[in-house]
């Protein structure tokens, strides 16, 4: 499983970036999916998560402003972030896990197997 993100970039604060995460070789019927992002000095942090039960989850930080979805047809994954702010810039990456589970926390890196290498999205003031 490959998963490329792209999208990331220079923005000012209350503009907008939607990154994409295109998989191949992911075979799995169902999935669980997930986007995070690490700032240097910083842990990665979950941003957002959808599984293949229609299940989503958002960091407090991002609600309302950012928005996960699928095109299972082109097997990509989307994040769109709007009114970024310069707290936002980070290293971005997609997550894929083919487990589904309720318990499963889609904000925790733990719940994920496959990872992208990364886009950089960086919010000035």
């Amino acid at each position: 499983v490959q998963l490329l993100e792209s999208g990331g970039g220079s923005v000012q604060s209350g503009g907008s970036l939607r990154l994409s995460c295109a998989a191949s070789g992911y075979t799995y019927t169902r999935y669980s999916l997930g986007w995070f992002r690490q700032a240097p000095g910083n842990e990665r942090e979950g941003v957002a998560g959808v599984n293949s039960d229609g299940r989503t989850s958002y960091a407090d930080s991002v609600k309302g402003r950012f928005t996960i979805s699928q095109d299972n047809a082109k097997n990509t994954l989307y994040l769109q972030m709007n009114s970024l702010k310069p707290d936002d810039t980070a290293m971005y990456y997609c997550a894929a896990d083919p487990r589904v589970d309720w318990w499963h926390n889609l904000l925790s890196p733990v719940t994920y197997t496959y990872w992208g290498q990364g886009t950089q999205v960086t919010v000035s003031s």
